[in-house]
């Protein structure tokens, strides 16, 4: 059974890499996903600043760097709510899906690419 399961993650990341190539992103694994609480968020730091990931009700994960647009809040520490978290400083909403605040108030966030695989995290990073 172990064969198996490695030869699943073998060809998994075998997809991945062929996507990294045409896509230009370089994926990197970000743990699993029961990891991400749900309705919570779990920081990853990246030598490119901290990026949060973000599990909702619906088990949807979204990755976004973690300082919101208004005053630099740890997005991480806020509330997710659907496809939004609201940032704990001043409570501005953001879009997990595009980064954007929402009405009134203007600004967005750096997204990132996230996929699941076989329970794992995959964060996509420009490729530098």
């Amino acid at each position: 059974m172990a064969g198996a399961h490695s030869q699943q993650q073998q060809s998994a990341a075998a997809e991945l890499a062929a996507r990294t190539e045409t896509e230009g992103l370089r994926w990197i694994e970000a743990g699993a996903l029961e990891d991400i609480p749900q309705l919570g968020a779990r920081v990853l730091r990246l030598p490119q600043g901290d990026v949060a990931i973000f599990r909702n009700r619906q088990n949807e994960v979204f990755a976004l760097r973690d300082r919101c647009p208004h005053r630099g809040g740890p997005l991480s520490q806020g509330i997710v709510c659907g496809r939004t978290v609201a940032c704990p400083l001043h409570g501005w909403v953001i879009g997990l899906n595009d980064g954007q605040a929402q009405g009134p108030d203007e600004g967005q966030v750096l997204g990132y690419p996230v996929e699941v695989r076989d329970g794992r995290v995959f964060l996509g990073l420009e490729d530098s």
